[in-house]
């Protein structure tokens, strides 16, 4: 079955229990989305942002906001601004770990990319301590539970293309500690084989321990489809599962897609078809809270069954 047919079957039978926009305060005239998965801290509600100007390209900070709402959060004053793109965060041997693509210009024109990566025990001031290889977003980590380090990679590029067939693969591999993270451990993450089809890419938005023991991955998954004069950039919301036992994954499946979400503008054409994947968060009942950047130019809340249930679920967050 082709991407778009399984698109097709997936919004004929979807189940959406609740759809909603997050909104921002204290960022008056820039939009924020692209966002973090939610964050517990202290009995309080936190994510970070992405916040750029609506008319600016590659021209964005990364800030933490506060939940003081249903789906309202409001910029935390005394916080460190990042020098970055599409934040992550999660947490390691105790510490946050806030990784996010930096952007290097020449001239006004990006020269060059790749992702730094902040750590520390207040959200409020993550300290920066390595980077990945260049030209390498969507970089993920995990506490496993031997305390060992497991790390998503994702390159993309015409060499992966043209041995591979689709634009980026997905990597895996494990550290002891994220003192040893740095470009060369995370280039020499082993490829997972048969994720994406021919052209497709995708990447690991989100990780989270299972019950049964396996892994399971919020990710996005992205396609270029032609709508009318356009030629979209689509991207999708989807899951799937890694065995660390046997290094192979489960079916990818789709859980979201940009006409779950309330409607909006975009920030260009050629993304009127883009939900790009937060991470999800759990819900009392049973159910998730899948959280996704739409449009780039905003950032959305969907509530749907949980789709590691048939795993066990989700061992925490």
């Amino acid at each position: 079955m082709s991407r778009q047919k399984e698109r097709a079957e997936f919004e004929k039978n979807k189940v959406i229990y609740d759809s909603a926009k997050l909104t921002f305060l204290g960022v008056e005239g820039y939009d924020v989305y692209n966002c973090s998965t939610i964050v517990h801290d202290n009995g309080k509600n936190y994510i970070f942002g992405r916040v750029e100007k609506r008319e600016r390209w590659a021209d964005s900070t990364v800030m933490l906001f506060e939940e003081v709402g249903k789906d309202t959060y409001r910029l935390v004053p005394d916080s460190r601004t990042y020098p970055l793109e599409d934040p992550y965060i999660t947490r390691i041997h105790g510490e946050y770990i806030l990784g996010g693509t930096h952007v290097r210009k020449s001239r006004g024109e990006v020269d060059m990319y790749y992702a730094n990566f902040y750590r520390g025990y207040s959200l409020k001031n993550l300290v920066y301590f390595t980077s990945g290889p260049e030209r390498m977003k969507d970089i993920r980590l995990i506490e496993l539970e031997n305390g060992k380090v497991g790390i998503f990679s994702r390159p993309r590029g015409k060499d992966i293309l043209e041995k591979y067939g689709s634009e980026s693969m997905i990597g895996y591999g494990e550290i002891d500690s994220v003192d040893e993270l740095d470009a060369a451990v995370i280039a020499g993450a082993e490829y997972l084989p048969d994720i994406f089809r021919k052209e497709e890419w995708g990447g690991c938005n989100q990780v989270y321990r299972l019950a049964d023991g396996c892994l399971g991955i919020i990710g996005h998954l992205s396609e270029r489809v032609k709508k009318g004069n356009i030629l979209c950039s689509v991207y999708m919301n989807m899951a799937f599962c890694l065995d660390r036992r046997t290094m192979r994954c489960g079916e990818m499946a789709i859980i979201g897609t940009r006409t779950c979400y309330p409607e909006g503008p975009c920030k260009k054409d050629f993304l009127m078809d883009c939900a790009f994947t937060s991470g999800i968060s759990l819900r009392e009942d049973g159910r998730v809270d899948l959280y996704s950047g739409i449009g780039d130019c905003e950032e959305g809340r969907i509530t749907i069954d949980d789709p590691f249930r048939i795993h066990g679920g989700i061992l925490s967050i």
